[in-house]
């Protein structure tokens, strides 16, 4: 008599229901004393996604091209570190602008109330894939109430610290940095917004608030804007940003 193989037998993992509020690797299953191949080359994956979007670089034409309907000046801007690899090896430089952008930003000058940067940080791509949607939908919010804008900047090989410097020279009152953040396995092409009252050189991250996990798959473009909104009159009305200030909108909610 043929000898069957015993029938294989399904087992229902009880954390398979939980993806469906994670993008984290989680209930991956095992095959022998490894993960499956499937979900292995899945991770090898999102580990070159996450690298292409470190040595990405701003696409200033597409960025000029979509931001143009917004009828807002713009300024091209650079910092200190002259390409990736020395931006990669040395933060401070990206904190700094090179001097034909300090120039420039002086010669704009126009006390204005809100100046909005665009950053590539650790994913241009982000910046260059979500930006003009999410300022699609926050700009007109900051007209709607009058807010004065200076001119969008452009800023490569950019840190966060950027936006007190080049907002401090505009002698803006107010700066919101869009910047790309750093990916991780699950999500390369994200924003985070940096927002700083009264920004000027020195300041550190307790003086600013944060909007993080701007992209399609995390906090809507419209949410984003709509929560961004609310901490810069916040802002103006408390005049102080960072850790003092909280966000009590509940906006996540809706």
């Amino acid at each position: 008599m043929e000898k069957r193989e015993p029938a294989a037998v399904k087992i229902n993992d009880p954390w398979n229901s939980l993806k469906q509020f994670t993008d984290a690797r989680i209930a991956l299953g095992r095959a022998g004393s490894s993960i499956p191949l499937k979900q292995e080359l899945e991770f090898k994956l999102a580990h070159a996604h996450a690298r292409d979007a470190v040595y990405s670089l701003l696409n200033n034409e597409h960025l000029i091209k979509a931001i143009s309907p917004l009828d807002l000046p713009l300024l091209q801007l650079h910092s200190q570190a002259g390409n990736r690899q020395q931006y990669l090896q040395r933060p401070d430089l990206g904190r700094l602008l090179d001097n034909t952008s300090s120039q420039l930003v002086k010669d704009y000058a126009n006390a204005n109330d809100i100046c909005i940067i665009l950053a590539d940080g650790l994913s241009a791509g982000a910046i260059n894939d979500h930006a003009a949607e999410l300022l699609e939908n926050l700009i007109p919010l900051l007209k709607g109430v009058n807010y004065k804008l200076s001119p969008i900047c452009l800023a490569g090989q950019a840190r966060v610290a950027i936006g007190d410097e080049i907002a401090y020279g505009l002698q803006a009152k107010f700066s919101v940095v869009l910047i790309g953040e750093r990916p991780g396995l699950s999500a390369a092409d994200s924003i985070g917004a940096y927002l700083t009252y009264y920004p000027k050189p020195g300041l550190t991250d307790e003086s600013r608030n944060c909007v993080s996990n701007i992209r399609k798959q995390g906090l809507s473009f419209h949410l984003a804007a709509e929560k961004i909104f609310y901490l810069i009159q916040e802002a103006f009305k408390r005049k102080l940003s960072g850790v003092e200030l909280k966000d009590n909108a509940g906006l996540l909610d809706s």
